[in-house]
């Protein structure tokens, strides 16, 4: 199952007394696939930064990087169908481009999915893909 995960489910998952660390511990066993591009990357690194520390957002770039259950793709439509939030498009357009079964986020900008045919997206909140991870 190939997923796009928004940088605030990233985020809840590294610390091990978070109850999110679940899903660095699916990602560790490869119950998934990860599916990122540079821009994405890029806002990892610059939030993990803030959030945690440079080190932190290092290494945590550098093991998504270098796993096998990651796929370093670009989107290749440009959809931009938030505009509450436009950073946000770069995750929807990368599921979109990609076919990923799913995003990820517990972010409620990317409810106006839930009102659009066309095209498909899927978003899960994290809560939701734990449930759908433990099938």
């Amino acid at each position: 199952m190939r997923v796009v995960i928004d940088t605030n489910c990233l985020i809840a998952s590294i610390p091990k007394k978070h109850s999110a660390y679940w899903l660095y511990l699916a990602f560790r066993d490869e119950t998934f696939t990860w599916i990122i591009s540079n821009e994405i990357v890029t806002e990892y690194y610059e939030k993990l930064s803030d959030f945690y520390s440079p080190e932190t957002a290092e290494v945590v770039i550098t093991v998504l990087l270098s796993s096998p259950n990651v796929e370093l793709r670009e989107p290749y439509f440009h959809y931009n169908f938030i505009e509450a939030d436009p950073d946000d498009n770069k995750f929807a357009n990368l599921a979109i481009s990609t076919n990923a079964r799913f995003l990820v986020s517990n972010d409620k900008h990317f409810n106006i999915f839930r009102h659009i045919d066309f095209p498909i997206l899927e978003v899960v909140t994290l809560d939701e893909f734990k449930v759908i991870v433990n099938r």
